[in-house]
């Protein structure tokens, strides 16, 4: 088994920032004596596939270059070999929002760099979405409603802005503010509340420094649930300023939920934004799979 990291680098994150940024970050990781080996994705979807044949190969040491898709989508291909409990996971935050390792106190490619010279890893926890077609593994969180639309808006005009651009999209979007209604049943609740946004989170931030969920840990074998009710436009921009210091939790209007697992009561298709890529499917349950790999960090 090679001991080196396999680097697999989607130059696409971050609006094509990557491509400008991780050349220099793996040139300095590589002198200061860290051994990888570079494969580039082609297209949406391609680290879960070089990821794979890397595992099944017998690749143990995996290092995702771009933002929390890229390393979601890593998550699955190892998954999907069987052998994610084996493994170790690297990152470097070059894409746009970078959100996940901000947990572990790392907000840009320099401190993921010393973090990965130093070796020291902790077990975390993936969440799985069964959905109508099928299964998607996740790291950071999965929103609905707003979130979902503020993440389809940036994608289609504000990706080059990093997370800047999540910010505008929310501005938009509460301007255009609809509501959903989508019950779910928590452990044994049932939770049938009309909302403007549901957040399915397994580590504490979105969007960049959006501190989505304040209380989450992603090691505990837990997700978190955070649902905001009929806010209006003026009420919803009052929280959205709230969220950057994590405060937003205490709104009566906001309420959370610590639980292994989610199932959705009435499932319907719609958009859900999955570590800051877009899907439409029609989500079914939502469960934690606990220590399920060794994050680098």
């Amino acid at each position: 088994m090679n001991a080196g990291f396999y680097a697999i680098v989607n130059q696409a994150a971050g609006g094509g920032r990557a491509a400008r940024r991780a050349p220099e970050a793996l040139s300095a990781l590589k002198r200061s004596g860290v051994s990888l080996e570079v494969a580039f994705t082609e297209a949406p979807k391609h680290a879960s596939v070089l990821a794979r044949e890397a595992a099944l190969a017998g690749r143990r040491r995996f290092l995702s270059v771009g933002g929390d898709g890229t390393a979601s989508e890593v998550v699955n291909g190892l998954i999907s070999a069987g052998v994610a409990a084996e493994c170790e996971l690297a990152m470097l935050p070059v894409g746009t929002g970078n959100s996940f390792l901000r947990d572990f106190g790392i907000a840009d490619a320099d401190a993921a760099s010393r973090a990965i010279i130093r070796g020291e890893g902790r077990l975390v926890d993936v969440l799985r979405l069964e959905h109508s077609d099928g299964k998607i593994h996740f790291i950071n969180t999965m929103g609905t409603g707003f979130v979902a639309s503020a993440g389809e808006l940036t994608n289609a005009h504000f990706k080059f802005l990093g997370a800047a651009g999540y910010v505008a999209a929310v501005l938009i979007c509460i301007a255009r503010l609809r509501y959903e209604r989508n019950p779910l049943r928590c452990g044994d609740e049932l939770d049938d509340a009309e909302t403007v946004l549901t957040s399915f989170s397994n580590s504490q931030y979105t969007g960049g420094s959006m501190w989505m969920a304040p209380d989450a840990d992603a090691s505990d074998g837990l997700l978190d649930v955070i649902r905001a009710g009929r806010l209006g436009r003026g009420e919803l921009a009052a929280a959205f300023a709230k969220i950057f210091k994590g405060t937003h939790t205490q709104l009566q209007q906001v309420w959370t939920r610590q639980v292994d697992r989610v199932e959705f009561v009435r499932p319907t298709r719609q958009a859900v934004l999955i570590d800051g890529d877009l899907f439409h499917l029609t989500p079914i349950a939502i469960d934690v799979l606990p220590a399920a790999i060794r994050l680098i960090a």
